[in-house]
């Protein structure tokens, strides 16, 4: 993990969980540096993080991965 722990300072807090009505979980979450972000584990394996410092990653079920850097930058890649 990045050294600023993807924007959420040294830790977080999980504020909220669920399921929604497609069995897909959801998790929001606080850094102590009064940051916020998200993230979703899909019913079909997948999931996805969006971070406070502008990042996002998804795995598809299928393995294949999307990371998006703070500055735009998208890389792939395939299990």
């Amino acid at each position: 993990m990045p050294k600023d722990n993807y924007g959420y300072g040294s830790g977080y807090t999980v504020n909220g969980s669920g399921t929604n009505s497609s069995g897909n979980h959801w998790c929001s979450r606080s850094g102590d540096n009064g940051s916020s972000g998200y993230h979703y584990s899909n019913s079909d394996g997948g999931y996805y993080y969006n971070n406070p410092n502008g990042s996002t990653y998804y795995q598809s079920s299928k393995g294949s991965t999307t990371y998006t850097s703070p500055s735009g930058q998208v890389y792939k890649g395939q299990k």
